[in-house]
């Protein structure tokens, strides 16, 4: 007996209703990339080890599928580095390539290789699949979709500004509100690291520190302790675990905290603006708070910080996020081009929007109209009606074979289709159809030569 198929951990095959339900996603979000002036761009699958390696700090870069070498890819490994056992070691020597992590990098690379014919500032948005070797629970698998929107070529905070209004408009037109918008800055982490005495020790501070909602005040200060930040600096990044009131308040108590950062007071001036120009602005549905724990562990923010959570009735993590990035270009060659980005995160979205039911009702309605089928002579009659209702843009079928009615008609509940056309040997006299409306039950009479009174009455 043939084994029973299984798919890999993280992965998941998606029904047409799901399908359906995400191409909505999609299909929101690009209308506003596109309202505001984003253009679409599409980059490999996979890149070369090392586009990625490096990027994302160690423990992003342990979450990379590696792809092994074409062909007998060990036989090019001696057997000194065979011997060691160090798989670190060995996988430079049997991978040159590995899938994408995340749509920036490679659009960093992307900017690099084409920045003669863009462009600046250049606009881009992409909606592809990305990969992480991440360990797979409620809303995060290792195989998903990500929808980026980046601006590279120019470092105004409007273009913060701008960024925060295109998550909530496209959260708005999702139905979706309750929505929290994260906001920090790099430059205020770097500079609360200096004030304490942590410099040396920034990425470890600020990895700890965007814990603090998962493993708590005392977890957070366990690991700092654990990558060697002293008791000392702990007792004066306190206050940081606690740090709440109105953003005008931690604005203000931020300010004094940093005061003789010149660093820090650079992250607080710019998040003032952002926070100022969106009070002046206004949002819909989604509010914008300041967060000064949030750091997400990426190495090549530089600025602006951002982390969108769902409405807190919904248990999921973080359905959003971005920021600035002004030198990641220059890892690949081309210096002084800054950039800042935000990503939806499409798999959490559905989610949310299943779990508070905001999917319109008639969403998984695939067919308007299904003919069924009597015979030859109505099948050709009905193939002939199909054609012209499909050119009016009814989504329209024919069942293909003369199975039992009742066939036919449970195959049409199946689908949810709310119209069920018929034409047997009387319509075919009287050069008719009728219409049964499913929902009520009634039923109609039209003019095959006129199908357009049935169409203006869908």
């Amino acid at each position: 007996m043939a084994q029973k198929p299984t798919l890999p951990k993280g992965t998941r095959d998606f029904t047409p209703s799901e399908v359906v339900k995400r191409n909505y996603i999609f299909e929101i979000v690009k209308k506003h990339f596109a309202a505001f002036g984003f253009q679409p761009i599409e980059t490999p699958s996979f890149e070369n080890s090392e586009t990625l390696m490096g990027k994302y700090g160690d423990e992003g870069d342990r979450l990379i599928f590696k792809i092994l070498n074409s062909g007998d890819y060990l036989n090019k490994v001696d057997d000194t580095t065979y011997g060691k056992r160090d798989s670190n070691l060995l996988t430079s020597h049997i991978s040159e390539k590995a899938l994408r992590y995340d749509l920036t990098v490679p659009f960093a690379r992307y900017v690099v290789m084409h920045q003669n014919e863009l462009d600046f500032p250049f606009k881009r948005y992409q909606i592809q699949p990305v990969w992480r070797a991440d360990r797979p629970q409620k809303g995060r698998f290792r195989e998903f979709f990500q929808c980026d929107a980046d601006v590279v070529g120019a470092n105004s905070l409007l273009q913060e500004v701008e960024l925060v209004q295109l998550y909530d408009a496209v959260f708005t037109d999702l139905g979706l509100t309750g929505v929290t918008i994260k906001l920090n800055n790099r430059k205020v982490l770097a500079g609360i690291a200096e004030v304490i005495g942590a410099k040396d020790h920034l990425i470890d501070f600020t990895v700890a520190l965007d814990k603090l909602d998962k493993i708590g005040e005392e977890g957070v200060k366990k690991e700092m302790i654990e990558k060697g930040i002293s008791q000392e600096a702990i007792v004066k990044a306190a206050p940081l675990f606690t740090m709440s009131g109105s953003n005008t308040d931690q604005l203000f108590a931020l300010k004094e905290l940093l005061k003789e950062s010149e660093e820090g007071s650079k992250g607080v001036e710019e998040l003032s603006f952002i926070v100022e120009t969106l009070d002046e602005l206004g949002l819909q549905s989604a509010a914008l708070k300041l967060d000064v724990t949030l750091a997400r562990g990426l190495n090549y923010y530089t600025g602006a910080i951002f982390e969108v959570a769902a409405p807190e009735k919904v248990k999921l993590g973080s359905i959003g996020g971005g920021g600035r990035y002004d030198d990641l270009t220059g890892i690949f060659g081309l210096k002084d081009v800054s950039g800042v980005g935000i990503s939806f995160g499409l798999d959490r979205i559905y989610l949310v929007l299943e779990e508070l039911n905001l999917f319109p009702k008639a969403i998984d309605q695939s067919l308007d109209v299904l003919c069924v089928n009597f015979g030859e002579k109505e099948a050709l009659a009905s193939l002939k009606l199909v054609g012209k209702l499909r050119k009016m843009g009814v989504k329209a079928d024919f069942y293909p074979t003369t199975a039992k009615m009742q066939k036919q008609m449970k195959y049409a509940n199946n689908r949810n289709v709310p119209y069920v056309v018929l034409i047997g040997e009387q319509e075919l006299a009287n050069n008719s159809f009728v219409v049964k409306d499913m929902a009520k039950g009634e039923q109609y009479t039209f003019g095959l030569d006129a199908p357009e009174e049935f169409v203006e009455n869908l």
